[in-house]
């Protein structure tokens, strides 16, 4: 079986990529991917370097089932491009620095992660920072249904056998 490797990005790693890891992971040891397919995230910016996610993402992310507490923040490195599949910017500004930072021959790898999205219709992944729970809730719905189609992507990808 073919190994996979996804890298979510947001700005600081404390909110929106974070919690794509988290649901993310969680989606792959429902499928017993676990140990198929590497998961992590980056922000940009270095501002929160080994914090864990916000306190607000966690909690809403636990709402739903979904355990942030081991994950802390770091920035986007260049080795990162080597070790990933697939590099997932949250909008476009961080499309926009990650690009920029983009070793020649792997621009391929560096897309949105909305791209990804089966139901909800959203460019991006906004920034819940300075938002109430609703824009938590909302980060959730988006990335929810995000990893659903990056399932779907990492399957045709050769990851696993068949969907449970």
């Amino acid at each position: 079986m073919k190994h996979y490797s996804v890298l979510f990005v947001c700005m600081g790693n404390i909110c929106r990529s974070p919690t794509a890891d988290g649901v993310f992971r969680h989606m792959l040891a429902a499928q017993g991917l676990q140990d198929r397919v590497t998961v992590d995230s980056a922000g940009t910016h270095n501002y929160h370097p080994n914090s864990p996610p916000d306190a607000r993402s966690q909690e809403h992310a636990a709402m739903r089932g979904y355990d942030l507490s081991t994950l802390r923040a770091r920035q986007i490195q260049q080795s990162d491009f080597e070790t990933f599949d697939l590099i997932l910017a949250m909008d476009w500004d961080n499309l926009a620095l990650v690009q920029s930072i983009c070793p020649c021959g792997q621009e391929r790898k560096v897309r949105r992660l909305t791209e990804f999205c089966l139901t909800q219709d959203s460019a991006v992944v906004p920034d819940p920072y300075y938002d109430g729970p609703s824009g938590f809730e909302h980060v959730l719905d988006l990335v929810e249904d995000a990893c659903k189609g990056l399932m779907q992507h990492v399957r045709k990808a050769g990851v696993g056998g068949q969907p449970r």
